[in-house]
């Protein structure tokens, strides 16, 4: 029997960039198939061929055996294929089901839509793949993890047979990316098929059937989770050996860089998102935030950078109270923010790769003298930038609104630690970035922390976490449930804070600092 889809030599060239080198994929039907690859390796060129965005300059699709081409999603969705992307794309201020009929609108009489009618199918869709979504509900009031469900059932809703996961827990939690995978193999064991793009060699391993990994724009293995393991995978895509484990000695905590006290943050909705949060960064030392998203990190951050302001409280860096501090103040004592939404918080899409670099310094000598903008330095400044973090990129020039998401994470995180810093606030640095670009960054964290400066790290990667932090700092419902010691803590005395139980009995190893929470 033919496979289900068939690429054979598809080449797609930009300026400058050779995108896909002639890549042949099959795809089986009712498998999940891993593409795996660093950024800008070129898997999701390869996909936006498939789903109609790009048009190959060389190469052909097929789908049971025959040739098809495909010049729009439109026509992607007509052959059965479907994509649900890294940046969902959904309006918050439409419903469920309204966001999952727009485009292919059930009418009831001249001009009336159909909402009960589609309702209804979504809820049958909804419930023989267990999605677990309400029709009914507001995008903007459900969680990510939710989103994303309804990015999958647009697809079923129009009969997709072949759905395209590009990037899909780089915004989800532990807890949900594991739903996630319950529900992708109840996909597979109903007859649909699965590829999975991907960073993250765990979750290769856990749900694939078949694994096809892409360096620089070529096919370059195919293996199984049987036959792989992370090292063998990491080494494949990044063509060398990879630490998958970071080297750090022992902190050595210096004076206190940023104070948080009784922090109490309202919401939009006038919910209190932070209860009295309080909690030390010294010099020289990696405090770890872990917690499953939601429970208050995001607000936290956003206080502390000054993107939100607190209801009572106070937060001082290096020794200035910076409750009422603009964010370039803050930025100007000394810190840098790598943000948990890049595209929101953390880049100017128009604008170049470098441009991009100098957001937080561009008014300063050397990139400016008085109101002009001194492009020469700039450009430089670039170009020694790109080389050193691998910024994979056209030119300098180019629109930073055009590169991959990981890509996109690394101009961030090299206009933040390329500058002398003694406080930095990392919320996901890693999220969407490739396995070699994690150990850069790791890398780079810890020589910032052995270097004198203090750093609150953010992530609901709890393994980061483990890795990283000397001391880990536990959120549940807006506070911080325990402060503990990163010393043979176990994941599983972690994982049981994150869920808001504090155990009974000593911490393991150390002493922690527990607060009493309100449920």
């Amino acid at each position: 029997m033919a496979p289900i889809l068939e690429l054979k030599g598809i080449t797609k060239r930009f300026p400058g960039v050779l995108a896909n080198d002639h890549i042949d994929l099959t795809l089986n039907k009712g498998e999940i198939l891993a593409l795996l690859g660093e950024n800008g390796a070129g898997k999701s060129t390869l996909m936006n061929i498939l789903y109609g965005l790009y048009k190959p300059d060389e190469g052909e699709i097929l789908i049971n055996g025959e040739k098809v081409v495909i010049n729009s999603p439109i026509d992607a969705i007509e052959q059965g294929v479907g994509m649900v992307h890294q940046h969902f794309m959904l309006i918050p201020v439409f419903t469920v089901t309204e966001n999952v009929m727009l485009g292919n609108e059930s009418i009831k009489g001249p001009g009336f839509l159909d909402r009960d009618k589609a309702a209804q199918r979504i809820t049958e869709i909804s419930d023989r793949f267990n999605l677990q979504v309400n029709p009914n509900f507001y995008v903007k009031d459900i969680p990510v993890g939710v989103q994303q469900r309804v990015e999958i059932i647009k697809l079923l809703y129009r009969d997709a047979e072949i759905l395209i996961f590009d990037e899909p827990t780089a915004v989800l939690t532990p807890q949900e990316a594991d739903e996630l995978f319950k529900i992708m193999r109840l996909l597979v064991e109903q007859g649909k098929s699965i590829i999975f793009i991907t960073h993250k060699l765990r979750e290769v391993l856990e749900i694939s059937d078949r694994i096809m990994v892409i360096r620089r724009g070529a096919m370059v293995g195919e293996t199984t989770p049987q036959e792989a393991d992370k090292s063998s995978l990491a080494a494949m895509m990044v063509g060398r050996e990879v630490e998958l484990e970071v080297e750090k000695s022992v902190s050595k905590p210096g004076e206190v860089v940023c104070s948080i006290e009784d922090l109490v943050v309202v919401d939009k909705r006038d919910e209190i998102c932070l209860q009295g949060v309080s909690l030390d960064v010294h010099a020289g030392e990696i405090v770890g935030v872990a917690g499953v998203q939601g429970n208050g990190q995001t607000e936290l951050v956003y206080a502390i950078t000054g993107l939100l302001r607190n209801t009572s409280g106070m937060v001082t860096i290096l020794g200035q109270d910076t409750t009422r501090f603009s964010p370039r103040q803050i930025t100007e004592l000394g810190t840098a923010h790598i943000p948990e939404d890049r595209q929101q918080d953390g880049l100017v899409l128009p604008f170049t790769v470098a441009e991009n670099l100098v957001l937080c310094t561009y008014y300063q000598e050397p990139f400016s003298k008085g109101v002009l903008l001194q492009y020469p330095v700039i450009m430089r400044n670039a170009e020694k930038l790109i080389e050193d973090f691998d910024i994979r990129t056209p030119s300098a020039m180019t629109s930073v609104g055009t590169l991959s998401g990981g890509n996109q994470q690394k101009v961030i995180i090299a206009r933040e630690l390329s500058r002398p810093i003694k406080f930095l606030v990392a919320s996901q640095p890693t999220r969407g970035l490739d396995v070699g670009s994690i150990e850069y960054i790791h890398n780079q964290i810890v020589k910032k922390r052995d270097e004198g400066a203090g750093v609150l790290l953010v992530s609901p990667e709890l393994d980061e976490i483990m890795e990283l932090s000397d001391r880990i700092a536990v959120m549940y419902r807006g506070q911080i449930l325990a402060i503990v010691p990163n010393q043979g803590i176990s994941k599983e005395y972690i994982g049981l804070l994150m869920a808001g139980v504090v155990p009974e009995g000593p911490v393991p190893i150390g002493e922690s600092t527990v607060v009493e929470a309100t449920f």
